[in-house]
């Protein structure tokens, strides 16, 4: 890569996010995620289009496991652009998200240096590209090619954070005092998941389209474990569908995910079981629920093991 460029250029807008894989409206959305395996509804199909459209970041929030994160994989598909990823949690910072210098790389730069060297040389020396290290947010805004950016579970992350992301998310830029500001010569398709453990700030959200994501319905759940497992019959595929969401109406600490869904069906499949009946259940419960407590009341509920 290049030396860091002051003000690269105005930042392409979002619709060239997926430049030879750009969606042309929110039907191709539908279809083209289908392709990938990704069944979106109307509403999503319509929101990630406006979200391309627009150049705006998409917040995404919803409980856990309903194919928030996977939704920013199948867009990154389906375009053929680069996933890129920023896992927030707690403590997260900066240098973790942004950049930073290799330290240890800079020590011995200047352990090596002549000792007649002056100072400011070898200054420039060691704060520059070569001791850069990209982190997620400016790997992505330094891309020339199509790029999704996918920042996770942005909820975990300490406020100072989101004031990170309003600065970076409204100018598609960073400063970087020992090299410039790096601009965006093409603005990636931003995707920012939440699972509501926290409000997020007013300011990031009107800076985004939003989108709400809960369980599907079981006629959909069942379509995904269709599309997502080849090879399972559409009546074993049924009683799971129905079995998961008795699991999830019961009072548990972790409901099953869509994810967990489909593996339960793939587990089915590679056990060679072509009926989920309660002994089926009891040999399988623990892909699904991963509490033993949540596994007792489940028996107790379904009568598994009376």
């Amino acid at each position: 890569m290049t030396e860091t460029t002051e003000n690269a250029g105005r930042a392409a807008s979002g619709a060239d996010a997926g430049s030879g894989g750009a969606f042309a409206s929110p039907a191709d959305v539908e279809r083209r995620l289908a392709g990938v395996r990704y069944l979106a509804d109307e509403a999503i199909a319509t929101t990630v289009f406006l979200a391309q459209a627009l150049g705006k970041p998409l917040l995404v929030e919803g409980p856990a496991g309903v194919g928030k994160t996977e939704l920013a994989k199948a867009v990154a598909a389906a375009t053929e652009a680069e996933l890129i990823r920023l896992q927030c949690y707690e403590g997260l910072d900066e240098a973790r998200a942004l950049y930073e210098f290799n330290y240890k790389k800079q020590l011995l730069a200047i352990q090596a240096a002549p000792s007649d060297r002056a100072w400011q040389e070898t200054h420039d020396d060691i704060f520059s590209e070569e001791f850069l290290l990209e982190r997620p947010l400016l790997a992505a805004i330094r891309r020339a090619e199509p790029t999704v950016l996918l920042i996770d579970e942005a909820d975990k992350a300490d406020v100072e954070v989101e004031g990170m992301l309003l600065e970076v998310l409204s100018d598609f830029q960073v400063t970087i005092p020992e090299l410039g500001t790096v601009s965006a010569v093409r603005r990636p398709f931003v995707l920012i998941t939440s699972n509501a453990a926290r409000e997020l700030s007013e300011a990031l959200k009107r800076r985004c389209l939003y989108l709400h994501l809960d369980y599907p319905a079981a006629e959909r759940e069942r379509e995904i474990v269709l599309a997502q497992v080849p090879g399972i019959e559409a009546e074993l595929a049924e009683q799971l569908v129905r079995t998961v969401g008795t699991l999830r109406a019961l009072e548990v600490k972790k409901a099953p995910s869509i994810a967990e869904t489909v593996d339960w069906a793939r587990t089915l499949l590679a056990l060679g079981l072509d009926e989920l009946d309660e002994a089926a259940v009891a040999r399988t419960l623990g892909v699904v629920l991963k509490h033993a407590s949540d596994q007792e009341r489940a028996a107790k509920e379904l009568g598994l093991g009376g």
